[in-house]
This record gives C-alpha cells, sequence and structure tokens, in this order.
C-alpha cells in the first residue's frame, strides 16, 4: 500500500514570539516575517519478512 500527499502554507514567525531582526545598511531588514512551509510526504507499508527458524 502507498500513500502520499503534499501541504503548503505559510505562517508569520511573530505569531511565534520570533521577532529578531537586524536593520540593514541599505534600509530594509535582514529576515522577513513570512515563513513559507512545504511538505511533500510519501509513506510505503511493508509487509513483515518471513520468520526463519533455524
Amino acid at each position: 500500500m502507498h500513500a502520499g500527499f503534499s501541504a503548503y502554507t505559510t505562517i508569520n514567525r511573530k505569531d511565534w514570539g520570533l521577532t529578531w531582526n537586524v536593520a540593514l545598511e541599505t534600509g530594509g531588514l535582514l529576515v522577513g516575517d513570512q515563513i513559507k512551509i512545504a511538505l511533500e510526504i510519501e509513506a510505503v507499508l511493508l509487509k513483515p519478512a518471513a520468520v526463519v527458524v533455524a
């Protein structure tokens, strides 16, 4: 049996208390607030190996 799925989302890092940042000399900030998360999951159900009694 095989199963797979994909999931994509965006979170705001400040919602998780991550507020560190550094101002750049050219203006703006080093780290953005939006974090993109992408998951690609695949699973294969394996049958147990046969037990051999010697």
